[in-house]
């Protein structure tokens, strides 16, 4: 295919699987629950983070997450009491256990409470085709309060070579402005043109088999290609092609 019959296909896939149907199998479906900008963000934010793995799995531990937190996310962060953190003490998700869900929950304080909030850490660091940077400076601040080592893992940082899919899928959710309902789009001081789309084995996979990426690894250098590829294709909305990419990986085993 030439690049514009790449496009039209990849556009016809995003009209195919960009539709209210792909919510029911997607952990989207957690902030999809609420409708206060808070509970959202912080719903969307700890789903995305345990998005690895039987996707079965990660829909029903978010959702026992949510549950755990009396299904008012920000309230919760914010008035939580030692005793409340107790509730928290029979969660785990693979490697993602009881001890990182508290520091979490403890995180998320600092940040609404000193930082204005998350859609604020991460529009203050953001570049104009960009969000490597952004994450970065949002792991460093969600770190700042006293944490277990252990606990680092689970938030990437791209500048240090990660394709951070969890996070980037995050920001999709958060910032793009999705007519036909799927992304929430709730945060307005995020760019859509900076967005990438998450890279992972699906993604990965499809993508080298389009010719728009040659990297091996799904590392931030790969990120960085696949971005370069899709800009060309739409630089107003370049994450949108996660769906179809996504899609013919998952749906279609392309």
């Amino acid at each position: 295919m030439n690049k514009d019959e790449l496009k039209d296909f990849l556009d016809q896939k995003v009209i195919q699987y960009n539709t209210r149907d792909f919510i029911d199998s997607d952990p989207v479906q957690i902030p999809h629950l609420f409708t206060q900008k808070e509970d959202v963000e912080i719903a969307g934010f700890l789903s995305a983070t345990i998005a690895w793995g039987n996707r079965t799995m990660i829909i029903k531990n978010s959702h026992r997450m949510m549950e755990m937190m009396g299904s008012t996310p920000y309230d919760f962060v914010m008035t939580h009491t030692d005793h409340d953190l107790e509730r928290l003490e029979r969660f785990v998700h693979r490697t993602f256990n009881a001890q990182d869900f508290t520091f979490f929950v403890q995180s998320l304080r600092n940040i609404y409470e000193n930082h204005q909030g998350l859609e604020a850490v991460f529009a203050k660091h953001q570049e104009p085709h960009s969000m490597q940077k952004s994450i970065s400076e949002f792991k460093r601040t969600f770190f700042e309060i006293p944490h277990l080592v252990r606990t680092e893992k689970h938030v990437s940082d791209p500048l240090k070579g990660s394709a951070a899919k969890r996070l980037h899928m995050y920001l999709r959710w958060m910032c793009r402005q999705d007519t036909k309902g799927v992304d929430l789009g709730i945060w307005k001081t995020v760019s859509m043109r900076a967005l990438s789309c998450p890279l992972d084995v699906h993604s990965g996979n499809v993508a080298r088999k389009l010719g728009l990426l040659t990297r091996k690894q799904n590392d931030a250098k790969a990120l960085a290609e696949l971005d370069a590829a899709l800009r060309e294709l739409d630089p107003n909305d370049p994450s949108k092609y996660d769906f179809a990419l996504f899609g013919l990986g998952v749906f279609e085993g392309f």
